[in-house]
């Protein structure tokens, strides 16, 4: 009984994998198309009611109304009810913790390096 017992991974565990497989660009590609599914075609953002609409697609068709309003506020920076593609990657990038920590090194040593190379350091 191959998988019996094994816990589904969450999305934040996915997406340190998808990063590996398809480099900086695939999973920027891969989160637009993620945006593109779930967006409000008319509205081109993601709102409550087409996060709603879509939820099953993500196996999320359990969530509350009021679940589905704390998702969007989450991520929603500018305060419009609705999340922008922009807003819908940063908030990805937020809900993986493993992402953030290495960017967050990436960023530190470039900073070094640029310190050495203006002499600061």
């Amino acid at each position: 009984m191959a998988g019996v017992g094994k816990a589904v991974p969450e999305f934040q565990d996915l997406l340190p994998v998808m990063a590996e497989r398809l480099g900086g660009e695939g999973l920027m590609r891969e989160l637009c198309n993620g945006f593109q599914l779930l967006m409000d075609k008319e509205k081109g953002v993601i709102t409550v009611e087409s996060l709603k609409s879509n939820a099953a697609v993500l196996g999320l068709q359990d969530l509350r109304h009021d679940e589905l309003v704390s998702m969007v506020e989450e991520g929603d920076t500018d305060g419009d009810g609705a999340l922008s593609e922009m807003e819908f990657c940063v908030l990805m990038f937020r809900l993986s913790p493993e992402l953030m920590q290495e960017s967050q090194l990436l960023l530190e040593e470039f900073l070094q390096e640029e310190l050495k190379s203006a002499a600061f350091y």
